[in-house]
């Protein structure tokens, strides 16, 4: 009898939380998970011959509390030992739920592992596959207040303790 009562309650529990949970989304135009990144978002330098443009990213089904979001673009392949930090972006509001070609008011660009306070795109070693990991961060805060000379590590340790829930693409790239 307490067996058959505790599945029962089990059984409306998750029947109550699949009712209520959101799919926090991340979408783009312009990436898709697990393909090619076009020329247009590859960085130009470091050897690299792209346009160094930002893809166009939209979020949807943002969790109950987001006060903020944050965008992260980070290469775990990248022979450095700890990855490349190539877009960091924080104090996106919470009414927009895309970025295009500029960032809305409010919204800063950290500095990158390229030493840029802007997107730098996909530029991996000559003959080998990367990974990029875009994401956006759901946040608890409407603002990470920090000096514009804030390190992207100290940055980023903001963003993970204020984070409610994120969603991801990851893309490739090969040079």
């Amino acid at each position: 009898m307490l067996k058959s009562l505790s599945i029962l309650l089990s059984a409306a529990l998750l029947i109550s939380t699949s009712s209520i949970a959101q799919d926090f989304t991340l979408s783009s135009s312009d990436i898709k998970e697990g393909k090619d990144l076009a020329i247009k978002h590859v960085f130009n330098g470091f050897g690299c011959k792209g346009e160094n443009i930002s893809p166009s990213i939209s979020w949807s089904e943002a969790p109950e509390g987001a006060k903020s979001f944050a965008i992260t673009m980070y290469d775990p392949d990248a022979p450095t030992g700890s990855g490349w930090w190539h877009w960091t972006v924080i104090n996106i509001p919470s009414n927009v739920s895309s970025l295009e070609k500029s960032l809305p008011q409010g919204a800063i660009a950290v500095k990158n592992d390229f030493g840029q306070s802007s997107y730098g795109g996909a530029c991996p070693p000559p003959g080998s596959v990367h990974r990029y990991i875009f994401t956006v961060h759901a946040l608890d805060t409407s603002k990470i207040d920090v000096s514009l000379s804030a390190t992207n590590a100290y940055v980023r340790f903001l963003i993970k303790k204020h984070e409610i829930d994120k969603a991801s693409i990851t893309s490739i790239y090969t040079r």
